[in-house]
Formats: structure tokens, sequence, C-alpha cells
């Protein structure tokens, strides 16, 4: 058989791809299975294997349509799914595309709304030590809820009739759709920036699942979360439970519950000033009637009978002291006039003008020993100084040059012995105003010169 008759391996896969494509029955499949190797990539693709008991198939969801999921893809868990099979050209086998995505036996925003919860509740967001106070009586009360709907007016009719004090400061919010949540955030974060908000009230009517889904969103939550204002959650009626009701500091089971929840009543408050008003008038009561009481036990006591004999030690006890500070001022007058006395005496022998006068002599018999000292000592250093000068002038070479003396020097070294020297040679030799060099024409001993 001819070379040319035999394919490539990429066109017999591009071939098997086409017949793929082809079929209208790979088209829009619907498959039902257990998730396996899920694997999220920070692209946003989702890649998992898709079986059953008997067979597995690979499976990709990209980024376009991972992005409506409401839940998140895990380990084992059984989903109805929506694609096409086609054949991925590098690895030659063929892989299941996903379209849409869906749990199997639970709906997926149930799901999500379970997945969000449980991952919310590990973090501690609703743990009730994050729990805020309501305040006793708030003077303003924020409302986020749709500008226009029955949740708006239950809660203001409540408020006017219950606390007719509060002021009412409406934050609009769309409460429904694919722009809800985040305008409830950004209506979170408006409130909060406001300043003088006492309490919140977040909150919509009833409705499906889908009605009220965007007070599950994980950014209305950790919203709701960081703010400084507590926070009552009224979303829809009192069988629907949100995320919201979890995280807020106090969830009411409808608007109008929370209107309730967040200032006393009017009636409330007119009872307990009165009974305040009855507690304070017996306490008083009760307290007049003590004091009277004591009054009656002081006035019959022996003392307030007798008050003479209550004060007349202290009487006697004052006028022994009052004798005893008087000879004590005499004997401290007398002491002090005898030192100033003395002190006088003293002052009169000892002039400052005759001490200025003996002071001033010592300091001149002080400069002049200090003058003549130095003086001496000065003369001392100078002799020493001469006699160094002469000496070092006595013993400089060049002084001994001057009287005829010359130095030799043999290779820069002096050559102060003939041991060493040899006829021939030539010395340099050192005289006072200069250098010559000479050669040895003999070399006679000391002792031969002395014989």
């Amino acid at each position: 058989m001819s070379e040319n008759a035999y394919l490539s391996v990429h066109s017999l896969t591009k071939y098997i791809k086409r017949k793929f494509e082809a079929d209208p029955y790979l088209r829009n499949v619907f498959v039902k299975g257990e998730l396996s190797n899920v694997k999220i990539h920070p692209s946003g693709h989702i890649y998992f294997t898709l079986k059953d008991d008997k067979s597995r198939i690979q499976s990709a969801m990209f980024r376009s349509a991972a992005g409506s999921l409401k839940f998140k893809p895990e380990e084992g868990m059984n989903v109805l799914i929506t694609g096409d099979v086609n054949v991925y050209e590098s690895s030659g086998q063929y892989q299941l595309y996903v379209q849409s995505m869906q749990p199997d036996g639970v709906g997926a925003l149930y799901l999500a709304y379970e997945q969000l919860k449980k991952t919310l509740a590990k973090e501690g967001l609703f743990d009730a030590r994050w729990k805020q106070r309501l305040p006793a009586l708030p003077q303003k009360i924020g409302v986020i809820t749709a500008q226009s709907g029955a949740a708006i007016r239950d809660i203001c009719s409540t408020l006017e009739r219950r606390y007719p004090l509060a002021e009412i400061c409406l934050f609009p919010a769309i409460v429904q759709g694919p722009q809800a949540a985040p305008s409830v955030v950004r209506a979170l974060e408006l409130a909060e920036s406001h300043g003088s908000i006492d309490v919140l009230i977040l909150g919509r009517g009833g409705g499906s699942i889908e009605d009220l889904w965007a007070f599950n969103e994980e950014a209305v939550a950790r919203a709701i979360f960081s703010c400084r204002i507590p926070i009552i959650s009224a979303v829809g009626h009192e069988t629907d439970t949100t995320i919201a009701d979890f995280v807020a500091d106090m969830r009411a089971p409808t608007p109008t519950a929370a209107a309730e929840l967040a200032v006393p009543s009017r009636e409330e408050l007119f009872e307990r000033i009165l009974e305040r008003k009855r507690s304070i008038y017996i306490s008083l009561s009760n307290q007049i009637k003590h004091e009277r009481k004591r009054l009656t036990t002081f006035r019959q006591s022996y003392p307030l009978q007798f008050p003479e004999r209550l004060y007349r030690p202290f009487t006697e006890k004052l006028s022994g002291l009052d004798d005893r500070l008087l000879r004590s001022r005499n004997e401290l007058t007398a002491n002090r006039k005898a030192e100033h006395n003395r002190l006088d005496r003293m002052l009169s022998f000892y002039s400052p003008l005759q001490r200025i006068k003996e002071e001033d002599r010592n300091l001149k018999l002080v400069n002049e020993r200090m003058t003549r000292a130095i003086q001496s000592e000065l003369r001392n250093k100078t002799e020493q100084f001469g006699s160094a000068i002469r000496m070092l002038k006595a013993l400089n070479p060049l002084e001994v040059m001057e009287r005829g003396f010359s130095i030799a020097y043999k290779d820069g070294t002096v050559a102060n012995s003939i041991i060493g020297l040899e006829i021939g040679e030539t010395l340099q030799v050192r005289m006072q105003d200069g250098i010559v060099e000479s050669e040895i024409k003999s070399i006679t001993m000391k002792d031969e010169e002395e014989k």
C-alpha cells in the first residue's frame, strides 16, 4: 500500500472531532452523575470527572458558564448537567463540555445557601459574642429597603404609633434581582458613614428563595458583620430564613416586628414612668419616716437634754491649752531676743569691711608667692633647656666635621673599621660641605702604625 494512504494522528483526530460535531445526539445532552477530581482553576474554569458505578467521562466547565453557578461544585456531589460532547484534539480524548449544572435532588440555590452558611459559621460570623445590643431609646433609626413598597410603609406606621420621637432615615436599596446585593452593600456603607444612626432595620417583604436571594449573598453578609451600627434583619415572612438573619445582631420575623423591636412602646414607656414615679414616692416617704424617727430619738437623748455637760470638758481643755500657748510664746520670744543680741555682738566684732581688707592682704601675699615660684621654675627650665641644647650640639656629627673630621661610607654603610676593607675599593667620604670618593691605596693596622 502507498505511504500516502496512511493518515496522520492529527488528521484522524480532526476527522473524529468532525463526526462528534456533526452528531446531533451529542449536542445539548443531559447527563447525571457524581463529581470526582474537581479542580477549580484560578482563571475560573472548572475541570472534573463525571462518573457513575460503571463509567466516567472527563468534563470541563469554562468560566463563562461557571460564573452563573450559585453553588460550589464539590467532590462526591451528584449533579444534573447539560452540555456538548466533543473531542479534545491535543489528547485525542472525548470530553463533556458543560453549559449548566445543578445539584441532583436539591435545588442549586438551597445548596449554595447551605454551603455559604457552613463557611460563615466556621469563620464565626454567627457567634453571639459579636452581636451588638440594641439601644434602649434610639434617636435616629435607619431603614434599608425598597423606596416604595409594603415594608417601608409598615415600618414607618409602626414606629410612628409606638415611638414618634424617633427620626426615620431611609437608605433606599434594590432588594430583588442581580443588582440587589451590591445595592444593599452600598446602602449599608452609606448608613454607617452617616454617623448618627442608632439602629438599622434591613428588610423587605416575603417572596420565593429567588426573590430573597440578595440577602443570602456573601458580600451582604460580610457588610452586615462589618457594620458598627446594630442591625435588625427582617427579610420575608416568619418562615423565611436568610444568611442576613444569622449575621445580623437581631432577627425579626417581619418588617413590622423589626420596628417593634427597634423602639419601645409609648404605652409601655408611660407605664414605666408611672411605676418609677410610684417607686420614688414610696422610697421618699419611707426615708422621711425613718429620718423623723431618728430626729425624735436624738431630741430625747441625754446630750441634747443637758447640752452644757456635753461641751464642759472641752471648755476646760481649751483653757489649759490657751495657758500653755501663752507660756510657750513668752519663752520663744525671750529665746529669740537673746539669740538676736548674741548675733548682733558677733556682727559688730566681725566687721565685713575688716574681713575684706584682711582677705585682700592674703590674696596679695599668695599672688607674690606664686609669681616668685613661677619665675624660679622658669629660670630652672631655661637653664635645663640651654644645657640640653649644648649637649646636643656637642654630639652633632656635623659639628665634629667642622673641626676637620670626616665620615667614610662603604656601600651606604659607615666604615668604622679596616676589617672588611680591601685595597682598590672605593669609599665615599662625607665632609662638612660635601662627599668625595677615594680609592684605598694601602691599609695599615693601628699596631703597625705605633711601631
